[in-house]
């Protein structure tokens, strides 16, 4: 039964994820106002109900591309165990496992894809919602963590906070306000920019010293 029911889900996921890649590629071809749902289900090859069954609207399908369903969802014990054991030691602080959890989270295409959107909604303000949904749920997934590996060394609120610290991390990212290398560019396209290494670094060596 087990083994029916990850089948199932498997299923689902691949589902979603073609209806939210086939809503991102219309995006980037014909812009968001030159498609609709059922375009997005005649490219995925799903019907209408299928795609209601997974997203609310358009918008949120083109948003929810940026994501891999498989990892997105899976709970935070299941994130934990698939690290390596060495990967965060018993020593390490929270402020540690989060810098480590946007190293193990966040890839170059996810951050091409969500400066792609933020640009995007400048033209088409109804994807921003959901944009902030997304962030949300990535930092709400860093909180549960954090909350998780604290085991009640910490106050419930450190998480929070340190999640938070997560957002205000990524967001410049994510607009291009700041010169940030992705993960698997050449040094040699910007000569003047941190790698994502660096940036990581800067910005926690800020929060460890409290500014």
């Amino acid at each position: 039964m087990m083994i029916k029911q990850n089948l199932r889900d498997l299923k689902k996921e691949a589902t979603a994820h073609a209806l939210a890649d086939a809503a991102y590629e219309l995006a980037l071809e014909r812009g968001l106002d030159g498609f609709v749902v059922d375009d997005i289900t005649q490219r995925a090859g799903y019907s209408r109900r299928t795609f209601a069954n997974h997203f609310s609207c358009k918008e949120e399908a083109v948003v929810m591309s940026t994501v891999t369903f498989k990892e997105n969802h899976k709970a935070p014990e299941q994130l934990l165990a698939a690290l390596p054991p060495d990967a965060i030691p018993p020593e390490a602080t929270p402020l540690d496992t989060l810098q480590h959890l946007l190293k193990m989270r966040i890839t170059a295409e996810m951050f091409r894809k969500l400066r792609t959107l933020v640009t995007m909604s400048k033209e088409s303000p109804t994807l921003e919602p959901y944009i902030l949904i997304l962030l949300r749920k990535l930092q709400f997934e860093a909180q549960t963590i954090l909350s998780e590996l604290s085991r009640g060394r910490y106050p419930e609120s450190y998480a929070h906070l340190l999640a938070g610290a997560m957002y205000g991390v990524m967001l410049p990212l994510i607009d291009g306000s700041l010169s940030v290398l992705l993960p698997d560019e050449p040094a040699a396209e910007a000569t003047d920019a941190m790698t994502f290494e660096q940036y990581l670094d800067t910005a926690f060596g800020y929060l460890r010293q409290g500014f």
